[in-house]
């Protein structure tokens, strides 16, 4: 790739990777991911920001990359054991407060990819906000981005039990 097309792709990456903002709803640093090129699964993180003046709640997410986008958190069974369970009533974001997404803990998660997630793509996420309704966020695919204490995925146990 020559200078010039790896400076674009740059400013593109940076230019989506901007801040969105929806009645004091501030949704930054986010980025999607999957384990590898052909899986059915795949994830979005985020840091969500309330500047609202009231508590709000991340309530859903719809994504036309897959055929099911959940919200999803991590649930310690013991021994060593994690499973990913659906947070059907969502995450609290209170007031002045950040509530992070991250690899290991919350997450947006896309079951029955619709199509592959390559470095460099971005998938659109539209998030739905108890109070602030809906937040249309260009989220960037980051293959190589490395997270401090990040799980490894293939560790979970997707079931729904």
């Amino acid at each position: 790739m020559s200078f010039t097309s790896k400076f674009f792709a740059a400013a593109l990456a940076v230019s989506v990777a901007l801040p969105a903002f929806a009645d004091g709803i501030m949704i930054k640093d986010a980025y999607a991911r999957t384990s590898m090129k052909g899986a059915k699964t795949g994830a979005a993180f985020m840091q969500i920001m309330n500047h609202s003046g009231t508590d709000d709640r991340l309530i859903d997410a719809k994504s036309s990359i897959a055929k099911k986008v959940e919200l999803h958190t991590h649930e310690d069974m013991g021994e060593g054991v994690m499973k990913m369970v659906h947070v059907e009533e969502g995450f609290s974001i209170p007031d002045g407060k950040m509530h992070g997404l991250a690899r290991g803990g919350d997450h947006v998660m896309f079951m029955g990819l619709t199509q592959d997630m390559n470095h460099g793509d971005t998938v659109e996420v539209t998030l739905t906000f108890e109070k602030a309704g809906d937040v249309v966020v260009q989220i960037p695919v980051d293959l190589e981005r490395q997270d401090h204490g990040a799980m490894k995925h293939g560790d979970m146990d997707h079931s729904n039990n």
